[in-house]
C-alpha cells in the first residue's frame, strides 16, 4: 500500500495519519459577523479513495448532522485508508435559522455548480464544489423530507448517468433504491463523481432508525471502498428493492386528512390511503392510489389543501417483493 500525501483544503495541508477541522469562509452576515462552513478532514496514513459526507444542504434537514456526528466518533475510523471529508452543516445560514433556504430565499440544491460571482446560494455551492466535492472520488449526501412530510429510508441514484453508484447503493443497504434522473441545479447533477442521496425522516426532527441506518450504511460503503477493514460482525445484508418510478397522490379537496396507511406499507392500485373531510363533516372524500407499489413518503400535516401532495408511492408491479425488502430492513433495526 502506498503512503498518503498531505491533503490540501482551504489553503491548509493535512498530514497523513491526522485529523483536523478546516473552516471554509462564506459570505458574512450584514451584521459584519463572519460565517464559515466547517469541514472535518480525517486523512489516513495509507492512500485510498476520498469520500465526502454532506448534511444540511437544506438547513432544516438535520438527521444527517447527527449521522456525521456519530460517524466522527466511531472507533472504526482509526484504521481508515484514504480520506474522509465530513461536512455536517453545509447550509450554515439555513441551519441557524431552522430554514430549508438561504437568506436570499434560494434553494441551495438547485444552485449547483455555482459561481464565485453569483448569488449567495451560488457562491456557497461554488465553495462546496471547488473545495470539497472536486477533491473526492465518492460522496454521500444526507437529506430528509421537506417540512411537514416524512420519508421512508431510501437512496436515490441515477443509473443512466452513474451506473457505478449501484454497487455503492447496495452496500449501503437501504430498503428501497430509487433510480431517478437528476434535476437541474442539484449537487448530484453537477457532480462528476458517484453520489448517493440518502432520504430518511422529516425536517427538524431526529429519527433514530433513520440515523442508525444512515450511520451503518455509511460505514458499509467505506468498507466496500476498502477505506475500512471488513466488519467482524458479518451481519447479513438484505437485498434492496430497485424502483424507477414514483408518483404523489394528491388531495381531491381541502379539509382535514385522516391517513389509513403507514409509511413503508404495500399499496395496491385503487386502495384507499386516507379520508379528507371538512371540519363539520359535511363533505368527505377518499384519497385513492392510482398505482401499485410501496409508500415511501407522506405528509405529516392533517390540514391539507386541494391538490396538495399527500402520499408518495414508489411504483412497481412487484409489490410483495418490495414490501419484503422494507420488512427485512425494519427487522434489522428493531433493537437499538
Amino acid at each position: 500500500m502506498s503512503i498518503n500525501e498531505p491533503f490540501e483544503i482551504g489553503g491548509e495541508f493535512i498530514a497523513p495519519g491526522t485529523r483536523q477541522t478546516v473552516d471554509l469562509p462564506l459570505p458574512p452576515l450584514y451584521t459584519h459577523t463572519s460565517v464559515a462552513m466547517p469541514v472535518h478532514v480525517i486523512h489516513g496514513k495509507q492512500a485510498g479513495p476520498t469520500l465526502c459526507v454532506l448534511a444540511a444542504l437544506h438547513g432544516d434537514e438535520i438527521n444527517g448532522v447527527e449521522i456525521i456526528r456519530r460517524l466522527l466518533g466511531s472507533s472504526a475510523l482509526k484504521r481508515i485508508r484514504g480520506t474522509l471529508l465530513a461536512v455536517p452543516v453545509v447550509n450554515v445560514y439555513g441551519f441557524v435559522q431552522e430554514s430549508r433556504y438561504l437568506p436570499d430565499r434560494r434553494d441551495l440544491n438547485r444552485s449547483f455548480p455555482g459561481s464565485e460571482r453569483g448569488s449567495m446560494a451560488s457562491r456557497l455551492a461554488h465553495t462546496l464544489m471547488t473545495e470539497v466535492v472536486s477533491k473526492c472520488t465518492h460522496g454521500i449526501d444526507y437529506h430528509t423530507a421537506a417540512g411537514g412530510r416524512t420519508n421512508l429510508p431510501q437512496l436515490r441514484i441515477d443509473l443512466d448517468e452513474q451506473p457505478e453508484a449501484l454497487s455503492l447503493a447496495k452496500a449501503f443497504g437501504p430498503p428501497i433504491i430509487m433510480d431517478m434522473g437528476n434535476r437541474h441545479g442539484t449537487l448530484r447533477g453537477a457532480s462528476k463523481i458517484p453520489i448517493l442521496l440518502y432520504e430518511a425522516g422529516e425536517a427538524l426532527r431526529f429519527d433514530d432508525v433513520s440515523i442508525r441506518a444512515g450511520l451503518r450504511g455509511t460505514l458499509r460503503v467505506m468498507r466496500h471502498l476498502d477505506m475500512l477493514p471488513p466488519s467482524k460482525r458479518n451481519l447479513e445484508l438484505h437485498e434492496p428493492f430497485i424502483a424507477n418510478d414514483s408518483e404523489w397522490m394528491r388531495a381531491p379537496q381541502s379539509g382535514i386528512l385522516r391517513p389509513s396507511v403507514k409509511l413503508g406499507a404495500a399499496i395496491q392500485q385503487g386502495q384507499v390511503l386516507g379520508h379528507i373531510a371538512d371540519p363539520l363533516g359535511g363533505s368527505e372524500e377518499t384519497v385513492v392510489s392510482r398505482k401499485n407499489g410501496v409508500l415511501i413518503g407522506m405528509t405529516k400535516m392533517p390540514l391539507v389543501h386541494e391538490g396538495e401532495a399527500l402520499f408518495h408511492v414508489a411504483c412497481t408491479s412487484e409489490v410483495r417483493r418490495a414490501a419484503q425488502a422494507v420488512n427485512e430492513f425494519h427487522q434489522g433495526y428493531e433493537d437499538p
